[in-house]
């Protein structure tokens, strides 16, 4: 045979599963988007076509929606875990589960007391607002030994509209940008963060309060550090979620320099004080890193397109 195969997965991609937990008139709701990909002796349904060792991605999908029912979604981490477990230890073909989650929160929405004509302004528990700050990420990869799990988020816009200079950079003769020593630093933020839980064996992370967690000492370096380029405002955001959560080992963050740009108000008589910009979509610069703990072999891939 001139040909061999290499590596290979197959699943379910993109299995949208919306839970509504009813506490009484209280509703909590848990969105996700999950995908699931199973690797394994999987040589002869690409060989011959047979599919002896193949589990239909449509059962894979039916997994989905019937462990959101049996397990609940405690967390998108959890539910990732049970997933990953089950195909693994009750298929002996499969050998490797990866499964890929985003999730979109959602708010309660608060209404006021005119409504309690209708049916009671402290009983609307059922009403809620989807959430527009980020996405939240995470991707589970479990062997029947050992896991890892990699969270982060996307989309996530912040920005400084101080207290950011950016100068005494290289110049040559094809440099235009003019030196600046007060500017707007904005950005778009996409992280992730791997924990160095790893087995059964070790106390599991709370998974919802180490997200709540990084995600605060994340933005309050982003807005504590007094920046002279995004470089050192990401390495401080790294820093400082691997210096106070003792669960996570590894950070890398993408974040493209979202670009404000002073506008000329001279033609119309105007002085512009540093209040009115141009916002430029692009092109952007993109500043790339990954933040380690000291001792800690980096496992983040450094695309983070498909992660």
């Amino acid at each position: 045979m001139p040909t061999i195969l290499g590596q290979n997965q197959y699943g379910k991609a993109e299995n949208r599963v919306v839970k509504i937990t009813r506490d009484g008139a209280t509703h909590h709701i848990k969105d996700l988007n999950v995908s699931v990909a199973l690797s394994g002796d999987m040589e002869e349904v690409h060989y011959s076509g047979s599919n002896a060792n193949c589990l239909p991605t449509d059962t894979t999908k039916n997994t989905v929606y019937a462990f959101a029912k049996e397990h609940g979604i405690e967390s998108a981490e959890q539910f990732g875990i049970h997933l990953a477990r089950h195909f693994v230890t009750s298929q002996e073909p499969i050998h490797r589960a990866r499964i890929r989650i985003e999730e979109y929160a959602w708010e309660r929405i608060a209404t006021s007391d005119a409504n309690s004509k209708f049916i009671g302004a402290d009983e609307v528990k059922h009403s809620f607002v989807r959430k527009g700050q980020e996405t939240r990420v995470t991707q589970i990869t479990y062997d029947g030994e050992k896991w890892e799990v990699i969270s982060g988020l996307k989309d996530l816009v912040v920005m400084n509209s101080t207290n950011s200079e950016f100068w005494g950079y290289v110049k040559d003769k094809y440099t235009t940008l003019q030196e600046a020593y007060d500017r707007i630093l904005a950005t778009q933020v996409s992280g992730r963060w791997r924990f160095n839980w790893t087995d059964d064996e070790q106390k599991m992370p709370n998974w919802e309060k180490s997200y709540e967690q990084v995600k605060k000492h994340m933005l309050q370096a982003f807005a504590e550090t007094y920046s002279l380029s995004l470089q050192q405002t990401l390495y401080q955001m790294g820093s400082r979620i691997i210096n106070n959560r003792s669960e996570i080992d590894e950070v890398r963050f993408s974040l493209p320099n979202k670009h404000h740009f002073l506008v000329d108000l001279e033609p119309f008589g105007l002085k512009n004080d540093n209040e009115v910009y141009y916002a430029a979509d692009r092109p952007y610069g993109l500043i790339e890193a990954t933040i380690l703990r000291d001792g800690c072999e980096p496992k983040i891939p450094v695309d983070l397109t498909n992660l």
